[in-house]
This record gives C-alpha cells, sequence and structure tokens, in this order.
C-alpha cells in the first residue's frame, strides 16, 4: 500500500505582478487503498505565496509535480507524513474495525 497525493484542482489570480494566471491556491488529496477496495483519504487546501515571482513558471507549464512539491512545502514535512499516518490508520479502521455504527431496530 502506498500512499497517492495529488492535485485536484488549483486556484490563481488572473494578473499578478505582472504575470498572468498565477497560482495562489492548491486543492490536494492524499489516497491509499488495499486489493479489497478499502480506502483512506484525505483532502485539504494550501495557500501558494504569490509575495515572490522571481521563479515564476507559466501557468501552461506547471506540472502536477511541481505544484505538488508547492503544496507539501506549504503543509511542512510533519503535517505531510500526519496527514500520510491518518489515511493509513483510516484504512487499517477498514480492514480491522473496531467501531460500527447502525440503528438495532432495523435488522
Amino acid at each position: 500500500m502506498t500512499t497517492t497525493w495529488s492535485i485536484l484542482n488549483t486556484e490563481y489570480f488572473l494578473s499578478e505582478g505582472g504575470q498572468t494566471n498565477v497560482i495562489n491556491r492548491l486543492h490536494w488529496q492524499c489516497v491509499d487503498s488495499d486489493d479489497n477496495g478499502n480506502q483512506g483519504r484525505a483532502y485539504g487546501t494550501v495557500s501558494v505565496p504569490t509575495d515572490d515571482l522571481s521563479s515564476f513558471t507559466p501557468y501552461a507549464d506547471i506540472t502536477e509535480a511541481e505544484a505538488l512539491q508547492w503544496a507539501f512545502d506549504a503543509l511542512g514535512a510533519e503535517q505531510v507524513t500526519a496527514i500520510q499516518d491518518g489515511v493509513a490508520a483510516q484504512l487499517a479502521e477498514q480492514q480491522n474495525p473496531t467501531e460500527g455504527s447502525g440503528t438495532p431496530w432495523s435488522y
């Protein structure tokens, strides 16, 4: 089982600092699953600093890997690890449940 990170959406300023389509927000997802269809998932949003555009990448040239690195930088290594641990815990709970839910009168 390996966690998979992806960028689901970006938000951008149409014009900022003399550039166009400057990404300022990333919506990310972290997922892990097993062979039985169980899945752990986390979703969130991070802001991308736009105060220094000296190494600006044009919108059309941004790769998902680059955007993911921006998200990881914004989250910080400890938070990335905590998110991955949380997703793994969700998956483990589904594989070996410790709680249930429902209504007893429905049986």
